[in-house]
């Protein structure tokens, strides 16, 4: 079976071959294609996935083009995880939001509207492009703002695209840690949303649901990120654990004064980082591996840093700091390509599971997955406060997409003024002058 990976040159694909390495059954992915738009970055990802596999039996071969077409014809998965305008597009996006006064956050305020705008007419691209060259692919969205760029895809490749995002198993995985379930993999986590704005609302381990004893003991809840980064009142108040990302929106003034006195934006910290580990390992005759461990291993030391510190939840835990959207895409695959069925948590069409929304629109609920793809598990309405957030945001990724659809510069700033962290027009029409003025891709705009 052959996978192409898209921003294949990128710092996170190892965790991708990894997982490959640990699976050994019939069907398994036998060849990887690496694309990206950078041959020095692929040749540094090249020598990482070189070293991992090294005595390892029946490793699945590795190559590597700048081509697009090349990597993509004959593909039967395509997993997208490309970055328009790199890392220092990213940072850009913080600093343009910021000197406004408003969240710069790659998915989440203007930051993620920035992000979306100049990303959804390149992955448009790559839909078309899969549809034409290879029709039977499955192509798994890893993308972001991930639940935007995939409903911009799904146009053009309906089912056959789903966005996948490790957060809601992330946090899955540590309310069941906390709960004392001995095997994760058999609780049932009611989680509802959009990307990176969802709620879990219940645990369920053999028919029952745990998490009213989680909510009703203030240690056990204060004990881990989630409790530590909204506080257990807020948590007990809600009668639901957040997905990490609306610390954004439940504590937006904080965050804001956070990232406005931070020494560098997340952006800013990782274009650096990584442009020294690419460097690092062109340069040196060091293991490339053991050099993109290390990187790795402060990447996710300081993750959301800025929102820990305003919240005083202190370190992450080293049980969190091992990723996971590896294993869910690994999961994924063979759920379709073995007809081996599972449930994971996915963005996928509507299809009537949230009645407050079309059935195009992409949200993010868990899915029964076999041969035929990902299918929306029925799931009880949000209340009303979840609902507003929901429709409010969805609103907001529409207007993106009739913005990269038209070109309309008129409709990208109705995005970013409709938007529920964007308080004003006039901030939005600013926005989207400082941020033509720093991005080329999105010269479109007029």
């Amino acid at each position: 079976m052959r996978l192409t990976i898209l921003g294949g040159g990128g710092f996170r694909v190892p965790l991708v071959y990894g997982a490959l390495l640990t699976d050994r059954a019939e069907g398994r992915v036998t060849h990887v294609v690496l694309h990206d738009l950078d041959d020095r970055r692929l040749s540094a990802v090249t020598r990482v996935l070189a070293e991992q596999s090294a005595g390892v039996p029946d490793a699945p071969e590795v190559t590597a083009t700048t081509d697009l077409d090349e990597a993509l014809r004959g593909a039967d998965f395509v997993f997208s995880a490309i970055r328009v305008g790199g890392l220092e597009g990213r940072a850009n996006d913080e600093r343009v939001a910021l000197a406004e006064g408003v969240l710069g956050q790659e998915t989440v305020g203007a930051g993620g509207i920035a992000y979306g705008l100049r990303t959804v007419p390149v992955a448009v691209d790559i839909a078309q492009r899969v549809a034409r060259l290879a029709p039977d692919a499955w192509v798994i969205n890893f993308t972001n703002p991930a639940g935007l760029v995939t409903e911009a895809m799904s146009r053009h490749l309906g089912d056959r695209v789903i966005g996948i995002c490790d957060s809601p198993v992330g946090l899955g995985r540590r309310i069941a840690r906390v709960l004392g379930v001995k095997n994760p993999g058999e609780a049932w986590i009611d989680y509802v949303g959009l990307n990176h704005l969802g709620w879990v609302r219940g645990l369920r381990v053999a028919g029952r649901d745990e998490l009213p004893r989680l909510l009703a003991d203030p240690d056990l809840l204060g004990s881990f990120e989630e409790g530590k980064l909204f506080g257990v009142d807020w948590l007990r108040s809600l009668g639901a654990i957040p997905n990490e990302y609306l610390h954004y929106y439940y504590f937006n003034r904080e965050a804001v004064r956070a990232y406005q006195h931070a020494e560098k934006t997340r952006g800013a910290f990782l274009a650096d980082q990584q442009a020294h580990f690419y460097q690092e390992v062109e340069r040196s005759d060091a293991s490339a591996l053991e050099i993109w461990d290390r990187t790795r291993a402060e990447r996710e030391a300081t993750y959301m840093s800025e929102n820990r510190e305003t919240a005083g939840a202190g370190e992450r835990d080293a049980d969190d700091l091992s990723g996971g959207y590896e294993k869910v895409a690994l999961a994924l695959m063979r759920a379709i390509a073995r007809d081996e069925r599972t449930t994971l948590i996915l963005n996928v069409r509507n299809q009537g599971t949230l009645s407050v929304l079309d059935s195009e629109a992409v949200i993010e609920v868990p899915c029964l997955v076999d041969a035929n793809g990902a299918h929306p598990v029925a799931v009880a309405p949000l209340p009303d406060h979840a609902t507003g957030l929901v429709c409010s945001v969805k609103a907001v990724e529409r207007e993106v997409l009739a913005a990269a659809e038209s070109g309309a510069r008129a409709t990208a700033v109705k995005a970013f003024a409709l938007h529920p962290l964007v308080d004003s027009v006039n901030v939005a029409r600013r926005l989207v002058e400082g941020y033509t003025g720093v991005h080329p891709g999105l010269a479109y705009l007029r």
